[in-house]
């Protein structure tokens, strides 16, 4: 009798991860509707069994570097185990990486983002060199050349891994370096160089202390020309077949991301092209870190969701003190509020995706409340995914504190997005810059939110304009967080049930609760709340 194995919950496999309201209704909303079957097909193959698996052994088998072969020449390799590629190739093939910036349709990379949103419920780490690739081409359209070369396989559906001449693959990848062990985010104290040579290109020496994806068949680096600080393209491989001189000096041994390679790389007079003007490096490769940015946003609300639907399957199986754990209401409480973060971060990263489809198709009013609203959602929406992904393994108890339930890798990458790309700190200080220089994109902001015409979030509004008038370089992060919880707020009030509008306004903006997860006020209809995330509410 000891060994019989009673109340414990089955694995959550076998199901539609796009099957979640506040997505596809999002989806439609913003232009993409006609992706819904795409969707839907990678949504059961990231639920299968099979896809789960893929991520975890990427995640149990980290990269390996090879510095060098038997023989002792330098080939700065890294091996990947073989799940990494099936995760790379379903990701390639469904367009996750540049595809949309090469269709003319309207809301590609809003399917696109939702794709991304759907499959890195599977495994994040590979999604760096996905959510690179995509960012690069906004940074080559500074480089009509370079990106007439490049965006073509860049674009491309074919995942061809291996270091060859672009001419020779069907497909290539890129990634990024900016940082350096003497700066950080601080870009601008980069020692690297860069020489003019007498064809035009480049050769750079130097250090970069974070090289995400090294495997990449292309990247984006910063460097000191003679000019100043400019962008640089830099292929591992030259058109002869010769090795670019990267050298691999170590890989990252981080706390979560295990399945991707970081590393630190050094440059020996590397070949490189200039991308967009000399001098003009950070506002070259700002493009891509926006775009990346939004990438943060969408893997944090990737990995709530994430969590959430694990909480409430497990609250739906497992008994306890004679009835389920979500018929309890104090459970009932937790997994409502969790469902209010996880539905407010999807909404807004929708909204983000929609406004950056149509920005780079020409829409100046949708760019200006992209540059302001971008900003406050990579603060506050990965500062947000600890918090939550902590709560949900706590739902699981004790089961969600092991290794297998997977729950800490969830954990342990929840971090990251908060501190890619622009730390909580450059995120608020960079919304700062913004509303300090660009009055028009707060204009748009805030007619962003008062569409929702109702009297809480126009309260709310007010109130936020009142911190930015009198705000203060430390009061930055104070201004992110109120602007992004007023636009989620509008967005609910405009898009979401009242249930879920509701209860997101009374704690949120009428602050009307604790300081942690499942102390919403009482008066709330939680049970539709739980109903919109897909639990069995009773």
């Amino acid at each position: 009798m000891t060994h019989d194995v009673t109340n414990q919950v089955p694995p959550l496999t076998g199901h539609d991860v796009s099957a979640d309201r506040a997505l596809l209704e999002g989806l439609a909303r913003e232009g993409a509707d006609w992706a819904t079957g795409e969707l839907h097909q990678l949504g059961v193959l990231a639920g299968s069994a099979r896809a789960q698996e893929w991520g975890r052994l990427a995640n149990d088998n980290p990269p390996v570097l090879r510095t060098h072969d038997r023989y002792g020449n330098r080939i700065d390799e890294v091996e990947f185990h073989p799940a990494w590629h099936e995760l790379m190739s379903v990701a390639v093939a469904n367009g996750m990486h540049a595809a949309p910036w090469m269709s003319a349709r309207p809301g590609a990379h809003v399917a696109r983002a939702a794709k991304f949103f759907v499959w890195s419920q599977v495994e994040a780490g590979h999604g760096c060199p996905i959510s690179m690739t995509y960012a690069a081409v906004a940074a080559l359209r500074h480089s009509p050349a370079l990106r007439a070369e490049w965006e073509p396989l860049l674009a491309s559906r074919t995942y061809d891994f291996g270091l060859r001449p672009a001419a020779d693959k069907r497909g290539v990848l890129a990634g990024m370096a900016m940082t350096e062990k003497q700066g950080g985010s601080d870009v601008r104290a980069g020692t690297t160089r860069a020489e003019p040579l007498a064809d035009g290109s480049f050769a750079i020496t130097g250090h970069k202390w974070f090289n995400s994806a090294p495997m990449c068949d292309v990247f984006l680096v910063l460097a000191q020309a003679p000019g100043g600080l400019s962008c640089f393209l830099l292929p591992r491989v030259l058109p002869d077949g010769s090795r670019n001189a990267i050298r691999l000096m170590r890989l990252k041994d981080k706390l979560g991301n295990h399945s991707n390679a970081s590393a630190e790389v050094e440059y020996e007079h590397a070949v490189t092209f200039l991308v967009g003007e000399e001098g003009r490096g950070v506002r070259t490769i700002i493009e891509m870190v926006n775009m990346t940015r939004l990438d943060c946003v969408i893997g944090s609300a990737a990995g709530m969701r994430y969590g959430l639907a694990q909480a409430i399957h497990h609250a739906g199986h497992r008994r306890a003190f004679g009835k389920e754990l979500i018929d309890q209401p104090l459970m009932r409480n937790v997994l409502a509020d969790l469902t209010l973060e996880s539905e407010a971060a999807t909404t807004l990263m929708l909204r983000l995706a929609g406004a950056t489809d149509r920005a780079v198709r020409g829409d100046a009013a949708e760019g200006l409340f992209r540059r302001a609203a971008l900003a406050a959602a990579k603060y506050w929406v990965c500062k947000r995914g600890p918090a939550h992904a902590a709560e949900t393994l706590e739902c699981l108890g004790g089961n969600g504190y092991v290794e297998e339930s997977q729950m800490p890798r969830l954990f342990r990458e929840s971090p990251l997005n908060g501190v890619w790309e622009g730390s909580g700190n450059v995120a608020a200080l960079d919304l700062m810059r913004v509303l300090t220089r660009e009055p028009e994109a707060m204009e748009a902001f805030f007619a962003e939110v008062a569409l929702a015409g109702d009297g809480r979030v126009t309260d709310a509004a007010e109130r936020v304009q009142k911190t930015i008038a009198s705000a203060g370089e430390a009061d930055a992060r104070r201004v992110a967080e109120e602007m992004a919880l007023v636009l989620q707020a509008s967005l609910l009030v405009r898009h979401a049930p009242a249930a879920v509008a509701d209860a997101f306004c009374a704690s949120r903006l009428a602050g009307d609760w604790g300081r942690a997860f499942g102390t919403l006020p009482g008066g709330l209809d939680l049970t539709a709340v739980l109903n919109r995330s897909g639990g069995t509410a009773r």
